[in-house]
């Protein structure tokens, strides 16, 4: 049996997974994406420790930024006051949230300097959304 809070992430990349691309094309707003960012919200984002730096990933939200107008973030703080730019969504394509092969969707940051991250959520019908990670919630190994 799977357990109860795994389910929706289950959920979702089941969906995901079994997805034509038409389907996939067809989940370009924020009425298709945030039932699926709210259940995988654990995986937005990702630190890890590399070379001597922190890194912060938004490789998840990278790939599910159709439907989002902005990404916030703040480091060790409850504002989400940065931006986090990304790839226009290619709205026209049968995969519309690629992340460019020369696109590296991290941020670098001193070592050990992430203890928080907030993530604001901006949709393409106005509603926000904020979350706020403690860095062992999120720590890459």
């Amino acid at each position: 049996m799977l357990n109860r809070s795994l389910k929706p992430c289950a959920v979702a990349l089941v969906t995901v997974l079994t997805m034509s691309a038409p389907v996939a094309a067809q989940m370009t707003d924020a009425s298709t994406i945030r039932p699926i960012l709210e259940a995988t919200k654990t995986s937005w984002i990702g630190v890890r420790e590399w070379e001597g730096q922190d890194l912060l990933y938004f490789t998840h939200l990278e790939t599910w930024k159709c439907g989002l107008t902005e990404i916030r973030y703040g480091i060790n703080s409850d504002a989400a006051d940065e931006v986090f730019a990304f790839e226009v969504c290619a709205e026209d394509e049968a995969a519309p949230s690629p992340i460019s092969a020369d696109r590296l969707p991290y941020l670098t940051f001193a070592p050990g300097l992430i203890e928080t991250v907030t993530i604001t959520l901006i949709y393409d019908d106005g509603a926000e959304q904020t979350e706020h990670f403690d860095r062992a919630e999120v720590k890459i190994p």
